[in-house]
């Protein structure tokens, strides 16, 4: 009886009915449209071929966000350089442990080149990416695996959360130059400071026609003594008796040798000298978070590599100068690796360390280069703090004599550093070659730095070596 009522009223009152309807449809449509668009949100959310997924997205410099989806022209050449550094250190480091749940680094529509094996090569173009199967499921960005297991592998493991053999491997490993060139050099370079004014520079050095067999091996001791004087050691080694590792930081360079096990470096040097031999073993271990990334300066002329594993180490061990030997325990210790073409190259650089703070500055000067585009480097317990531009340094005392004192000041954005350095000891090597007269400095001082970081003020002091450039 109701439902036979209320359709007879309907009928009689057509219009109002008529209005009535409508607004249940809008109603109802409007809230179908909503619940349509929150749906495809979610689905765009969890797409494989969305770049990213989280709450921020770190995109390469110059390009969108459609770009890289839709997989424009330009999407296809973009990279984000040192992403490795970024995913463990700066964004998924300790520093921002408090603010960041989760790093998800992606690979999204790279142009590849295929060849099936087996059969002469006829390259397919493909488009592939490429992601870490559990940092894309902790944003909700995982693929919908119908079957089969979809995991981390090892090297995706290696990637986000590296073990400390992993991470100074992948670090110092080595390098064969693009093609062979006399002026080709690479190293490792440690220096250890045994007491007040007694300090040694330990250098491990291929150089030559790499792979041409036009090559060797050479290992460089330079002491200097509580007196002020320097003693030098050398031992060379042709390409048969050294070993190096293009996947790791191991070399063996005749009877010497640097092995790195889980984050420790046992280095073995033995060297000839005026003073007779010299034998170093030492056990090097690098404080977490304290170094800097691999870069690479290419030009048409020059390459050059560095990275700096262990911008503040401790070693221990001993050390023989002829018969004397004597135990070593707990000193200050700093190790970077170099690679690349130095023909009539100069450099300045400089590591040191305070009490809170290391630093680390530097910049390459080519064969025909005036100006450089210096960085400084500011670290701290939790890693890379800044990183800061310079245009000059100030010498004073300069010219064709050692200076006494030098001043920087580096900036980046807001920030603002002054790094002032006192220099106390230099060792001046002669580098002339042909028409390029120049004079090597290895110098060693105190500093002083000041200035403003994120608007507020920093103050550090401490100790550290410096290098630079004569020339004449």
């Amino acid at each position: 009886m109701i439902g036979i009522l209320a359709f007879r009223h309907l009928w009689v009152r057509k219009v109002r009915s008529l209005f009535l309807l409508l607004g249940f449809a809008l109603g109802v449509g409007v809230m179908v449209v909503l619940l349509s668009v929150g749906e495809a949100m979610l689905d765009q959310s969890q797409d494989v071929s969305l770049v990213g997924g989280g709450e921020v997205t770190i995109l390469p410099q110059g390009i969108d966000v459609e770009a890289m989806r839709t997989g424009g022209l330009g999407g296809m050449f973009f990279t984000i350089e040192r992403a490795r550094f970024l995913t463990r250190q700066i964004l998924g480091g300790p520093r921002h442990a408090a603010r960041v749940r989760v790093v998800a680094p992606a690979i999204e529509g790279k142009l590849l080149y295929l060849c099936a094996i087996g059969s002469p090569c006829r390259p397919a173009a493909v488009r592939a990416g490429g992601e870490i199967p559990s940092r894309a499921a902790a944003l909700g960005a995982g693929l919908d695996v119908r079957e089969g297991r979809w995991w981390d592998t090892r090297a995706d493991s290696a990637y986000v959360l590296p073990t400390a053999q992993q991470l100074y491997d992948e670090l110092d490993r080595f390098h064969i130059p693009r093609r062979p060139d006399s002026t080709w050099g690479e190293w490792h370079y440690f220096n250890f400071v045994t007491g007040p004014n007694e300090w040694w520079y330990v250098t491990y050095l291929l150089g030559g026609e790499l792979p041409t067999g036009q090559w060797g091996g050479r290992v460089l001791v330079t002491h200097r003594r509580p007196d002020g004087k320097y003693d030098r050691y050398t031992s060379d080694a042709p390409p048969v008796r050294v070993r190096f590792d293009t996947t790791g930081a191991d070399l063996s360079i005749g009877e010497s040798r640097v092995r790195q096990r889980d984050g420790v470096y046992a280095l073995r040097a033995r060297a000839r000298g005026r003073a007779g031999p010299v034998l170093l073993e030492l056990a090097m271990r690098p404080e977490p978070n304290r170094y800097f990334p691999p870069v690479e300066l290419r030009e048409e002329a020059l390459l050059s590599g560095y990275v700096v594993p262990a911008l503040t180490a401790i070693a221990a061990g001993r050390i023989c100068i002829g018969t004397r030997c004597r135990r070593v325990e707990n000193v200050p210790a700093y190790h970077d690796h170099n690679w690349g073409v130095w023909r009539d190259v100069t450099w300045e650089w400089g590591a040191a360390t305070g009490s809170n703070l290391s630093l680390l500055y530097g910049g390459v000067y080519g064969p025909s280069a005036t100006t450089s585009p210096f960085f400084l480097t500011l670290v701290d317990s939790l890693g890379v703090r800044q990183v800061l531009r310079f245009g000059r340094i100030d010498y004073e005392g300069g010219g064709n004599s050692t200076p006494s004192r030098f001043a920087l000041t580096a900036t980046r954005d807001a920030d603002t550093v002054r790094l002032a350095v006192d220099v106390r000891h230099a060792l001046a090597t002669d580098m002339s070659a042909g028409v390029f007269r120049r004079t090597f400095l290895q110098m060693r001082g105190s500093y002083t730095l000041r200035g403003k970081l994120a608007g507020r003020p920093i103050s550090d002091a401490g100790e550290g070596f410096f290098e630079t450039y004569l020339t004449r």
